[in-house]
């Protein structure tokens, strides 16, 4: 199955130039008002379609493979567990005992909590999370659309569709797919705020950057990066202005959170307490070298995880200290280091520890190489889509893949920290494949 997949997605532009000239017939020229309007609703017949061929797959997959499948030890139990506390009145509490928890963004909880109400309900928070993950085809599509009309939108789809470093996250119970379709939403608003460049338009950009951080605390680097639309085309004041409603737009969405934190906790929590897990277990001996170079590993993490005369926050903050202690005391490994989580972020390195580490979230191992394959093929194409746009939107869908950047450099390399810039490399691709593919004229109209 595996193999058939990668060749599927090294097939994918053939078949679907192929679909998209039959569909087009023979139509050439400037389109009449009424093929015009004919051709924009087969563009939405299209985008259904597609949906739907991807939601029928997300469902066999998650009910032949998840049914009864119980959760491993990893981040699932984290999110399942205290989505099914909360369900039961126990709100953000620690799964090893009863204590407050915050050890990831809370918004995937809350947003498993109504599924975790019913019997079998890790299957039903497994279904809640690919109905998110249908909802994201769409979405791209949008945002393509926005990007470079109908015929990127149709292609941008397709590909999201059978993408596997999509489809295989969407039955965990991780924090993958929602964050994705926040990263996707953010997009969508950055394009129509560059458009609009309102007060109105940054508020509303500030607030889905919020809520995206409360889904995965790495995306409150969209805050900043975002903020810096329209630095070269606007007066320095209301570019600063417009920038600065979309800070604090984000920093009011999150400032409920770390308001309930700062009562539970001694020490200050913005939005999650896993910041010095994750970099002790990503500076360490079994990281600066050997297979693991530049990943993260539990076995740096396992001899401190509790101490009776801490709480959560106070023990970030200890194994934070930790890992800036042992970086300096290795920091001639650093740049060696840096480089690996770089290459291993891109498939380039540590190939097979990423994929044994994608097993041991649940992800199937064909599925990974499936995906490992697919962003092989889609992310040079994606270097030449983001080239062909860079004068029009060429920051904003470069911001996503800083952010990947920094977090990477900061802490480590792995699919999950790329996922918030796949729908990018998605579009980007898609944007590369409708400059060579001939399309008929009703996908080629442009409109937002």
């Amino acid at each position: 199955m595996g193999p058939a997949l990668a060749h599927s997605c090294q097939a994918l532009p053939a078949q679907l130039q192929s679909a998209l000239v039959e569909l087009g017939g023979e139509m050439v020229g400037e389109p009449s008002d009424v093929q015009a309007n004919g051709g924009d609703r087969l563009y939405r017949q299209l985008i259904v379609a597609v949906t739907a061929v991807a939601a029928a797959w997300r469902i066999f997959y998650l009910v032949v493979t998840k049914w009864s499948r119980h959760l491993m030890l990893n981040d699932s139990l984290y999110y399942s567990s205290q989505a099914y506390q909360n369900a039961h009145g126990h709100w953000f509490r620690n799964v090893l005992g009863d204590h407050p928890g915050a050890e990831h963004a809370p918004l995937t909880s809350v947003l498993l909590t109504p599924s975790s109400l019913l019997s079998n309900h890790e299957f039903w928070q497994r279904a809640t999370n690919t109905l998110v993950g249908i909802a994201v085809i769409p979405l791209i599509a949008m945002v393509a659309r926005r990007v470079g009309g109908r015929r990127v939108a149709v292609i941008a789809a397709a590909i999201a569709a059978a993408y596997p470093n999509l489809w295989m996250n969407d039955s965990l119970i991780m924090s993958e797919t929602l964050s994705t379709l926040l990263a996707v939403a953010a997009l969508w608003f950055a394009l129509r705020h560059r458009d609009r460049f309102e007060v109105r338009s940054a508020l509303a950009l500030g607030v889905v950057v919020g809520l995206a951080a409360l889904a995965r605390s790495e995306l409150l680097l969209l805050a900043p990066l975002f903020a810096l639309i329209g630095l070269r085309s606007k007066p320095i004041r209301q570019w600063a202005g417009r920038g600065l409603v979309i800070m604090l737009a984000t920093l009011a969405v999150l400032a409920p959170w770390v308001a309930y934190n700062a009562t539970r906790f001694d020490s200050l929590v913005i939005v999650t307490t896993n910041e010095g897990g994750a970099l002790r277990g990503a500076n360490c001996d079994e990281t600066y070298s050997g297979p693991a170079m530049g990943g993260w590993s539990v076995l740096c993490v396992l001899d401190n995880i509790d101490r009776p005369d801490e709480d959560a926050s106070e023990r970030a903050v200890r194994l934070r200290h930790e890992a800036v202690t042992y970086i300096k005391d290795h920091a001639s490994r650093l740049p060696v280091v840096v480089a690996a989580r770089l290459l291993r972020a891109a498939d380039l390195y540590g190939v097979g520890d990423l994929v044994r580490f994608d097993v041991g979230e649940e992800r199937a191992k064909w599925a990974s190489w499936a995906g490992i394959v697919c962003w092989w093929f889609l992310a040079p194409l994606a270097v030449l889509g983001w080239w062909r746009q860079r004068r029009s939107n060429g920051w904003i869908l470069l911001a996503p893949a800083v952010g990947v950047l920094i977090t990477t450099v900061v802490f480590y390399g792995a699919h999950r920290l790329r996922s918030p810039m796949e729908p990018v490399v998605i579009i980007c691709a898609a944007v590369a494949l409708a400059h060579w593919m001939p399309t008929p004229s009703f996908l080629s109209r442009r409109r937002v």
